[in-house]
């Protein structure tokens, strides 16, 4: 019989102004699974805690993350919340020798997500990190088609990530416009993006980027006040894969008709073409030529699915698809992917991205 892996869940509020992505991808990704079980809910106070834990069927509900950490029934500790909030939490979870995963970005900058790895590290405590892209079916059949040789060397690559501008934004997504705080446009669903293609494609070696704020006002939707954002917005990046190959990457924020996703791999036999609205959210598609034959639409085989084929479509089925495939690794006693260090891979390249423009020169990385 496979372990059941009860989680104790920070971060999945039920709010009268809508629930947020702990409530709407975690919790419905948990209850999907088999192995897993969702055993707790921590919230900041002790009305919000019970209220969740009933609504989602926790038998357990905290108000304090330190006596949820330390119940011997919680098995792994999941943070969903905001992210100047993670590194906190996190470490109370490692001090406690629990597993931990925590959601996308990792930390507001690469010195927190290093100290959180490293400390994971140290700890021997298995982690999971919320770049949940690397777990969407046609993400990781893309990538196995790479390795195999189906397209050949790779020649190019080309990313670009539009998405659509929310310059209106209550108390729960307001603070994003604040570039200390981590989470914008180049960390999300750039981040993500990226994280996907150099899944794929092979880690970027070197890279050149201009990193700017092009809307640079917001509206509070409550006060009507003016907001001064100072998040970086638009992103574009020249850069070469340890591979050789060239790669252009773009991610903007765009005030209408944002286009989402689309990556292409070109190589020496074929091209590879992935599209989505949200890579990380799915559902992607994949298209793949080979020669001078026209793309035609890829279906992953069954062996990429490993939800229950019933699991409703939704933010819940690739964060599924990463629960699956820790609990895969935990089995066979394996090191868990996506994990905090490949979380600082990226946090490094982000990182390097702003040094880029900053300092007006090509960064290497490898």
């Amino acid at each position: 019989m496979a372990e059941i892996i009860r989680v104790g869940i920070v971060g999945a509020t039920v709010t009268q102004g809508g629930s947020g992505w702990g409530a709407n991808a975690h919790v419905p990704a948990l209850q999907a699974l088999p192995n897993y079980e969702l055993k707790a809910v921590c919230t900041a106070h002790e009305d919000t805690a019970k209220a969740s834990a009933e609504k989602f069927g926790a038998d357990l509900a905290f108000h304090d993350i330190g006596e949820m950490v330390a119940h011997p029934d919680v098995d792994l500790i999941a943070v969903v919340v905001r992210v100047p909030w993670h590194q906190d939490l996190v470490m109370a979870a490692i001090n406690a020798n629990k597993p931990v995963c925590c959601e996308w970005p990792l930390g507001a900058h690469l010195p927190e997500a290093t100290e959180m790895a490293e400390a994971a590290v140290a700890a021997g405590v298995p982690s999971l990190v919320g770049l949940q892209a690397q777990s969407d079916p046609a993400v990781m059949y893309a990538r196995d088609l790479v390795a195999g040789g189906e397209i050949g060397d790779i020649v190019t690559v080309n990313l670009r990530v539009m998405v659509n501008a929310i310059p209106e934004r209550g108390d729960g997504r307001i603070w994003q416009g604040i570039r200390a705080n981590g989470a914008n446009p180049m960390t999300i669903p750039g981040g993500h993006a990226v994280d996907a293609l150099c899944y794929i494609a092979g880690e970027f070696a070197e890279l050149s980027a201009r990193v700017t704020t092009r809307i640079t006002m917001w509206k509070h939707a409550v006060t009507g006040e003016d907001f001064p954002v100072d998040a970086p917005d638009t992103v574009t990046v020249a850069g070469v894969l340890e591979n050789g190959a060239e790669a252009a990457y773009q991610v903007a924020s765009v005030p209408y008709n944002a286009s989402g996703t689309s990556m292409e791999i070109y190589g020496r036999k074929g091209t590879l073409r992935l599209t989505s609205n949200s890579v990380n959210i799915g559902p992607s598609r994949l298209f793949m030529a080979t020669g001078a034959d026209e793309m035609a639409e890829l279906t992953p085989p069954d062996d990429y699915i490993l939800i229950p084929k019933d699991m409703a479509a939704g933010p819940g089925r690739n964060v599924a698809q990463a629960y699956a495939r820790f609990a895969q690794a935990r089995a066979a006693g394996k090191k868990a992917s996506p994990d905090f260090d490949d979380a600082v891979v990226r946090h490094a390249m982000i990182d390097a991205m702003e040094r880029s423009h900053v300092e007006g020169k090509v960064v290497r990385l490898r």
